[in-house]
């Protein structure tokens, strides 16, 4: 598990030399956050969207799929 997620940490950082990712973006802490909630299995995938905000997608133990948009800033869902 932790396996993944620093292999996904990685790439996500890779790519941020790519994208516009602001200033005081708190990855790690949104991503501890979504992780201890009790029934999420793993992350399956964070993205950078260019309107300002992550698009993360993870797994729960029952096997539903949870799609999110997250303020980089706040770290709140965004609608």
């Amino acid at each position: 598990m932790k396996t993944i997620i620093a292999a996904t940490i990685l790439t996500f950082t890779a790519m941020n030399a790519y994208a516009a990712v602001p200033e005081g973006a708190k990855l790690s802490e949104i991503i501890a956050k979504i992780e201890n909630t009790a029934d999420v299995k793993y992350i399956d995938e964070i993205d950078w969207n260019d309107r300002g905000y992550y698009e993360i997608d993870y797994y729960l133990n029952s096997g539903a799929k949870v799609e999110v948009k997250i303020d980089p800033k706040t770290g709140e869902t965004v609608k």
